[in-house]
């Protein structure tokens, strides 16, 4: 079973269904099918093969899921890049991967002109709408020879509906994707992922959130992160339609496609449901089709998953887990949220988890460590990479195989279930205890008037470290330093309370949305 095969079964079952709306644009199955077979076509012809990585640098959109379609059609493996990326970035990516083609937009030649010019791997550079696109300062044909237009809909007729088959020796241990970590502590790492990986892990999570063909599924997130690039895949898994938004930069115009086109899935970020739990006019949309809400990237404080509730009270909300490193890890059973609101669950199926102490030694239940996930949707390894890649995947249980270290800490209560507790790395160590960031968070989201909260550690010369919280307001709530510190000494030990506090008017953020640390330290 390769990545695609799931399209190609739905293709075949639901040729005329909607598979994906785009705005106004309404695609069906069979009309992916012929642009990812024309497209699948023009990469051969410019001598794209098995194996190859090919970068898209493109935003969200028809564009990006037929490229996704038809690179791995070709047995090539596709690099998703998140549009919002900046040159130089862009241009260690593409270096990096050495990648042989780049689909991208015209529109986006501010930032991809440079890093194409510089790079010597690059033989064809497929654009997107080259003489169209709105702000366009020049045809990129007549900048570069390796320029041409990406042209999925020319000599369509010439193509069967039905996608070309792939490369007969292409199999599931073939890499499907490149997709490049956020580079927060260092350089991007490719985390190369197999058929074996992605399959594995789309059916896992198909199967525990019980999605349906019936399912209209919005994704806002970009299709560069993985969270957003599975709700591709698992919509087309299960044959529903999946409506993508370019992102969640103006929530109540995502608000008004929920509203028109009847969603009943929304996976979201902390971040984002911050903001929509912050909208005044929120009451104002019929949102009674959502029956789904999800949740990754970091984990909801229990205020946050109380509000939601409250706010959509028909729709059944999932916590979970997860990295780029195997996609998902946990959940937790949606009737489990009342019982342990601030867990993640437990793993998904056809997965092993469990915690270990510095020694690599297996902890029981009601201990703290870091997490290890055996299972399929594990990662091949880091690209290019071998020190960084062991020291993610060690040895495991049975001889020969490789398992994943997180460089996550959780602990878990007596039962077994995980609860989040820190980063390896951002564990704070103040007056010789051990601080949980998350901990000190969740407390202030419990306090009104707190919209986005971080906290992170900074030397000090008595305390070793002290505890320090960055906090953004919400609008007509004038909180004072003292009103967080005490607010906190009510509601946590004394050495986790914040010495200091610092008022932003937003924190840095990812292109994915998730609070980024390292740019407060």
């Amino acid at each position: 079973m390769l990545l695609h095969d799931f399209f190609d079964a739905t293709v075949q079952r639901l040729p005329n269904k909607i598979a994906l709306v785009c705005g106004p644009v309404r695609y069906r199955y069979a009309d992916l099918a012929l642009r990812a077979a024309t497209l699948a076509q023009q990469l051969r012809t410019r001598g794209v093969q098995r194996g190859d990585r090919v970068a898209l640098f493109l935003d969200n959109g028809v564009e990006m899921v037929a490229s996704i379609l038809a690179v791995l059609r070709i047995g090539a493996v596709f690099m998703p890049i998140n549009s919002l990326t900046k040159t130089d970035k862009l241009g260690y990516l593409l270096r990096d991967a050495r990648a042989c083609t780049l689909i991208t937009h015209n529109a986006l030649q501010g930032v991809w002109r440079a890093a194409l010019t510089a790079n010597t791997t690059i033989h064809s550079c497929l654009i997107v709408s080259a003489t169209a696109d709105a702000g366009a300062t020049a045809n990129p044909a007549d900048l570069d020879p390796r320029c041409l237009p990406y042209a999925p809909d020319a000599e369509a007729n010439n193509h069967p509906t039905r996608p070309a088959r792939t490369d007969e020796s292409t199999i599931d241990q073939d890499l499907a994707a490149i997709i490049y970590t956020s580079g927060s502590t260092g350089d991007p790492k490719g985390v190369m992922l197999t058929h074996l990986n992605m399959v594995s892990a789309t059916r896992s999570i198909s199967s525990y959130l019980g999605l349906r063909e019936r399912d209209i599924i919005l994704c806002a997130l970009p299709l560069a992160f993985d969270y957003g690039l599975y709700q591709v895949l698992m919509t087309f898994v299960i044959g529903a339609t999946l409506v993508l938004e370019a992102s969640f930069a103006f929530p109540v115009m995502v608000l008004q496609v929920m509203v028109r086109e009847r969603v009943s899935v929304f996976p979201g970020v902390p971040t984002m449901f911050s903001l929509l739990m912050n909208l005044k006019t929120l009451s104002q949309y019929d949102l009674k089709s959502l029956r789904m809400i999800t949740n990754t990237a970091a984990a909801l404080s229990e205020e946050h998953i109380r509000k939601l509730r409250a706010l959509f009270p028909q729709a059944t909300l999932f916590s979970m887990y997860g990295l780029t490193e195997c996609k998902r890890v946990t959940y937790l059973p949606p009737e489990q949220l009342d019982i342990r609101p601030t867990s993640v669950g437990r793993g998904m199926p056809n997965e092993e988890v469990w915690l270990v102490d510095e020694a690599g030694q297996r902890l029981p239940n009601g201990s703290t460590g870091e997490l290890v996930i055996r299972g399929s949707n594990v990662m091949r390894g880091y690209w290019e990479k071998p020190a960084e890649t062991a020291a993610r995947l060690k040895p495991g249980p049975i001889a020969g195989e490789m398992i994943l270290h997180s460089g996550d800490l959780f602990r878990t209560d007596a039962e077994g279930w995980l609860y989040f507790v820190a980063r390896k790395d951002d564990i704070i160590k103040s007056r010789g205890e051990k601080v949980s960031p998350r901990e000190v968070e969740n407390a202030l989201y419990s306090l009104d008037g707190v919209l986005d909260a971080a906290v992170i550690g900074t030397p000090d010369a008595l305390l070793g470290e002290a505890v320090k919280a960055f906090v953004v307001l919400k609008e007509g709530y004038p909180l004072s330093e003292r009103d967080v510190i005490r607010h906190c000494l009510a509601h946590l030990e004394n050495f986790m309370a914040p010495k200091y506090v610092e008022f932003v008017a937003e924190l840095p953020k990812t292109d994915t949305g998730k609070i980024r640390k390292t740019g407060l330290k």
